[in-house]
């Protein structure tokens, strides 16, 4: 009974531990299966995780996407929107770079900024002059607006307080101005054309100018109380004709057809170089003896010695610029142009150092004539250079000569004096040039039309009117300071009464007074010659077939 109550026991025992094995089995297999189920929801939080992640990522990519497509959608400002607020950008960049450096002087009232306003202004009122433009008519000299902007930023109230430019700024911008005149003219001169118009030529170019420098200086004398060196100076000033009218109008008749049988065009266009010449070299030597302390015949010889060293000394730079630079060297039209218009204005300057100013422009005018003869043919595009930097000094030039004309303080009796003055030496230089032209086969309406068309002025009396005012300023003399502005005064306002007159005088009188060429008997022989041409080459391509 024992032994079977024992095994009872000990099978309930085993019994309890298996079922106590089992549970821990279970246990086990549930904690596994717990651990094996819980590993699944950590990869479905990181799938979660990522899934979020990835809406994020989305939610970015579409805003970036939004943001781009509104960026599209925005417009752009293009044509002219953009390019207003890009040279407004670089302006006040510009402005700002300057202020930096400057500081007060390129604020209103500084010498920067007058300088600035008077160039910015010189050029649109040039471009609206310009614009001005009748059927049948060459246009208005651009320089007429340039020298009103001038006169207007002078004498307007307020603007003149703001506008302020140092007379040592405007004397040394004026001279620059001056001396690539003078550059352009040596090199425009054409031996060629002097040798084939030869009498007629130099007679035009020297006999207006030289009697209409003396009716000047006598009227002046007695009307205006000048001496009679600065009556010279006046009349040499007012003598020159000017280039910058009649070149153009000249060039647009040609072009037209008008006088090119007699060669009138440029008869005109060769002999205003001269003319410009003889005036400058005439008003150099009157300025050099007015100049002078001593006795007279000292001054005398003082000018000639000016006269022969500016001669000499053109001669000296005009064969170095035919050697240097040679013909081996890169970048050959730069150097050319920056060598000579260097030499130009330092010859200008320092003829003033070394108290020969009259010196200066001779030695200018020699110097680019004898390079130009040099160069021959090279000579176009270094005068197209130089052109290009007369575009940026004209401006300025007729600007500061506008601006050197205060109205409240001139005379009236000395504008109406004035005006008296040029009236009657136009007047002496329309008959003398009308009696010059007489032998040189020319009809009635031609020499009536070559004796108006030399009636312009403005490029010389703006380069050459203040040079006077500006060595009396520097003497320091009241009654020669007087004087300098006379003689600027009467040079505005010959620019401003001849420039237009001449302008419409030359596109009135040349269709109506010049002989018109007949294009029909040019194209009819072109045509013979393209038909010939034509018959010869067929010939040739038949013998070669």
């Amino acid at each position: 009974m024992m032994d079977e109550e024992a095994t009872k026991r000990y099978l309930r025992t085993g019994d309890d531990g298996q079922n106590q094995a089992e549970r821990g089995s279970k246990v086990q297999v549930c904690q596994e299966e717990r651990e094996i189920t819980v590993l699944p929801r950590r990869k479905t939080d990181e799938m979660d995780d990522t899934v979020g992640m990835k809406t994020g990522a989305t939610d970015s990519s579409s805003c970036c996407s939004s943001c781009i497509s509104l960026k599209d959608r925005c417009p752009r400002p293009t044509g002219l929107v953009n390019l207003l607020v890009t040279k407004a950008c670089l302006f006040a960049l510009l402005f700002g770079v300057v202020w930096s450096i400057t500081g007060r002087e390129c604020l209103p009232g500084g010498n920067l900024f007058g300088l600035v306003i008077l160039f910015i202004c010189s050029v649109l009122g040039g471009k609206l002059v310009g614009m001005i433009q009748l059927p049948t008519l060459p246009p208005f000299p651009p320089l007429l607006g340039m020298l009103l902007a001038g006169l207007v930023l002078r004498n307007v109230p307020y603007i003149t307080d703001a506008v302020y430019i140092d007379t040592h700024w405007s004397a040394a911008l004026r001279n620059i101005a001056l001396s690539i005149i003078l550059t352009r003219a040596g090199l425009g001169l054409d031996p060629s054309a002097l040798s084939r118009l030869k009498a007629v030529c130099v007679r035009l170019a020297i006999g207006p100018c030289v009697v209409e420098a003396c009716v000047v200086a006598i009227v002046s004398h007695f009307l205006l109380g000048l001496p009679w060196v600065w009556g010279f100076i006046l009349g040499f000033v007012l003598a020159a004709v000017s280039p910058a009218v009649v070149v153009p109008s000249m060039l647009l008749l040609q072009r037209e057809g008008y006088g090119v049988e007699k060669g009138i065009p440029t008869l005109l266009m060769a002999a205003g170089s001269f003319d410009d010449i003889l005036a400058i070299t005439g008003f150099s030597t009157c300025l050099g003896i007015a100049f002078s302390t001593g006795s007279t015949w000292m001054n005398i010889l003082k000018g000639l010695l000016e006269v022969v060293g500016g001669i000499i000394a053109g001669l000296i730079l005009g064969l170095f610029l035919c050697c240097f630079p040679s013909n081996d060297m890169e970048d050959l039209v730069l150097r050319r142009t920056l060598m000579l218009l260097g030499l130009s204005i330092f010859s200008v300057f320092f003829s003033h150092v070394i108290g020969f100013a009259g010196a200066g422009g001779l030695c200018t005018l020699v110097l680019a004539f004898l390079a130009a003869l040099g160069w021959k043919k090279d000579k176009a595009p270094v005068a197209a250079m130089v052109g290009l930097s007369w575009d940026v000094f004209q401006p300025l030039l007729f600007g500061l000569i506008g601006a050197e004309i205060t109205i409240t303080k001139l005379n009236p009796s000395t504008v109406g004096l004035g005006l008296g003055c040029i009236s009657i030496g136009l007047v002496i230089r329309v008959l003398v040039t009308f009696l010059l032209v007489h032998f040189g086969g020319f009809n009635l309406k031609e020499k009536v039309f070559i004796a108006v068309a030399w009636l312009p002025k403005a490029t010389v009396q703006a380069a050459i009117g203040s040079k006077a005012l500006d060595m009396a300023r520097e003497e320091g003399d009241e009654a020669l300071i007087k004087f300098g502005l006379d003689v600027l005064t009467l040079a505005v306002l010959a620019i401003l009464t001849t420039a237009p007159i001449g302008a419409l005088g030359i596109g009135l009188a040349g269709p109506r007074l010049l002989a018109l060429q007949v294009k029909g008997e040019t194209e009819g022989e072109d045509a013979t010659l393209s038909v010939t041409g034509h018959e010869k080459d067929n010939g040739t391509l038949e013998s070669k077939l």
